[in-house]
C-alpha cells in the first residue's frame, strides 16, 4: 500500500521550539524549532518512507473563524520573534527537503489537511498518515484508511491514532462527533466556550446516545441537562461550528502525483545544515539509503 504524510508544520514547529533548549547558528539566528523539525523530517523519510509527502502552514493573517467569532484564539500571547522567525525560516527548511508545502490566506493548516484528505482519500492503496504535534486533528481519522500521529513525548516518541483508538480516548465518540464534543465542553486552547458548567461527564453520553448536537437540542428536551445547555444553543452550535475542520478549502492539488517523494536531495540538505550548523544531522542524512 502507497503511504501518504501530510505535515502539519506549525504544530511541529511549537512543539520543538518548546520542547529543546534553544539554539543558535553560526549567525546567531535561533535555530533550536528547525533543528527539531529537521530532526523529525529525517526520522519519518528514513524509517516511513513515504511515496507522497507534503506539509502545510498556518498563515498570519485573520482566519475565517475569527470572523464568526471575535475572541477565537484570543487570549494566546503574541508568539516570540524567536519563534516567528523560525516559522519564516522552515519555509526554506521544506524547500531544501522538496517537500511541497501549502498556505492559503484566512484558513489554517488543519483546513488545508482537512481537504488534502478529502480530495486523496478515495486513491485506491493509499493510506493517509497526518503527522501533527496537536490532537485538535483527530475528526479526520477514518478507520485505518486515514491516520494521525502526533508526538507523544518530547520528539522522539509518537503515538498513532486510527479509529478505535480515538474512540478510547473519547470514551466512544468516532472521530465525527469531536465537533460535537467540543460544542459542549469547549476548548481552553483555542477559546472555544462551550457551555459553561458542561464537562466530558456529561457530554461524551449525551452525544454518545443523540449522535449530533443539533439532534440533542431537536430531541434531547426530557434530559435533566437540556434546559441548562439549551439557554447556551447559539453559543453550542457556534463553538461546534468553530471546532469543525473545513474539507472544501481552496487546496489547489488536482491528483497526487504532484506530491511524490522519492529521495531527499543529500547535497542540498547538508549545504543547508552546514549553513545552520547541524552537524549532526549531517551525519544522519548520509546514512539515509
Amino acid at each position: 500500500m502507497k503511504k501518504l504524510i501530510l505535515i502539519d508544520a506549525n504544530s511541529l514547529i511549537h512543539r520543538c521550539f518548546h520542547a529543546l533548549p534553544p539554539l543558535s547558528g553560526p549567525n546567531n539566528q535561533p535555530s533550536g524549532a528547525l533543528y527539531g523539525l529537521s530532526s523529525i523530517l529525517i526520522k519519518i523519510i528514513k524509517e516511513q518512507k513515504p511515496d507522497y509527502l507534503t506539509a502545510f502552514f498556518d498563515r498570519p493573517e485573520p482566519t475565517f473563524r475569527k470572523e464568526m467569532f471575535n475572541d477565537y484564539k484570543i487570549h494566546r500571547p503574541k508568539a516570540p520573534n524567536e519563534l516567528i522567525s523560525q516559522i519564516i525560516e522552515a519555509h526554506n527548511l521544506f524547500d531544501s527537503f522538496e517537500i511541497k508545502t501549502f498556505e492559503i490566506p484566512s484558513f489554517e493548516a488543519d483546513d488545508l489537511i482537512g481537504a488534502a484528505v478529502e480530495k486523496l482519500k478515495s486513491s485506491l492503496d493509499l493510506k493517509i498518515i497526518i503527522l501533527t504535534g496537536d490532537l485538535d486533528i483527530l475528526q479526520l481519522v477514518e478507520n485505518k484508511k486515514v491516520l494521525v500521529e502526533t508526538l507523544k513525548k518530547g520528539i522522539s516518541e509518537t503515538i498513532t491514532y486510527d479509529e478505535e483508538a480515538v474512540k478510547k480516548r473519547y470514551e466512544g465518540l468516532k472521530p465525527k462527533q469531536i465537533p460535537d464534543f467540543k460544542g459542549l465542553v469547549g476548548d481552553a486552547s483555542d477559546n472555544i466556550p462551550g457551555v459553561p458548567g458542561i464537562g466530558p461527564k456529561t457530554a461524551i453520553p449525551l452525544i454518545k446516545e443523540y449522535k449530533t448536537l443539533e439532534n440533542y437540542f431537536n430531541e434531547g428536551q426530557l434530559d435533566k441537562n437540556y434546559i441548562k445547555i439549551d439557554n447556551f444553543k447559539e453559543q453550542a452550535l457556534l463553538s461546534k461550528k468553530l471546532a469543525i475542520i473545513e474539507r472544501q478549502a481552496p487546496l489547489e492539488i488536482k491528483n497526487l502525483s504532484e506530491l511524490k517523494y522519492e529521495n531527499p536531495p543529500k547535497a542540498n540538505l547538508i549545504s543547508y545544515f552546514e549553513k545552520l550548523g547541524f552537524k549532526t544531522l549531517i551525519n544522519r542524512i548520509e546514512k539515509i539509503n
